[in-house]
């Protein structure tokens, strides 16, 4: 059997960028084999669903980079609390390139992708809450408040990504995050 040319892994980051700068609706076919240097039908070959097929694989993929590089991070009880945020904040900054990268749950959730992938993107921003939550109790928040400290979170990024690429201005996004450090740890 003949090794693939290009692994699995690299071609979804690569589909990755595509979906973030076009959406689902305006990814075409042609820019995504031209972005992964592979003919449409090597694409359908690894992706047989087609365009959706790619797309879930970018939402699986950045998921699991998400809940290995912030949410376990931030829930890790052996480093101290302050240390788990900071260094989950660090990982979020690369996750979204210090902000000049847009949110594939943001995208997805515009035009056709909503529908296709509403399940997707409602359990993805259940999550980011849910992990900020369990973090804001292990705080000693209490539970009302760690969970409304845990929305705000996730509304203060997606919005700070939308404002930092609208303004382009990259401190947006770096000041939305030191202002989350802050409200946690009383700064």
């Amino acid at each position: 059997m003949r090794p693939q040319k290009v692994l699995d892994k690299e071609i979804v980051e690569k589909l990755v960028c595509v979906f973030r700068s076009n959406g689902y609706d305006g990814a075409s076919l042609s820019e995504l084999a031209e972005k992964t240097g592979l003919k449409k039908a090597s694409l359908y070959h690894r992706f047989p669903d087609g365009k959706r097929g790619m797309a879930v694989a970018v939402l699986n993929h950045l998921g699991e980079w998400a809940e290995e590089h912030v949410f376990n991070v931030l829930n890790d009880e052996s480093i101290l609390p302050a240390q788990r945020l900071v260094n989950s904040l660090d990982n979020i900054r690369i996750l979204y390139n210090d902000g000049k990268d847009a949110c594939v749950l943001r995208v997805f959730s515009l035009g056709s992708g909503l529908e296709l992938f509403e399940e997707q993107v409602k359990n993805g921003m259940a999550h980011w809450v849910e992990a900020f939550n369990t973090y804001g109790k292990a705080l000693g928040l209490p539970g009302e408040k760690a969970q409304k400290y845990a929305v705000q979170t996730l509304l203060e990024i997606q919005g700070s990504l939308v404002v930092t690429k609208g303004l382009n201005d990259l401190s947006i996004f770096e000041q939305t995050l030191n202002d989350i450090e802050s409200r946690y740890l009383k700064k």
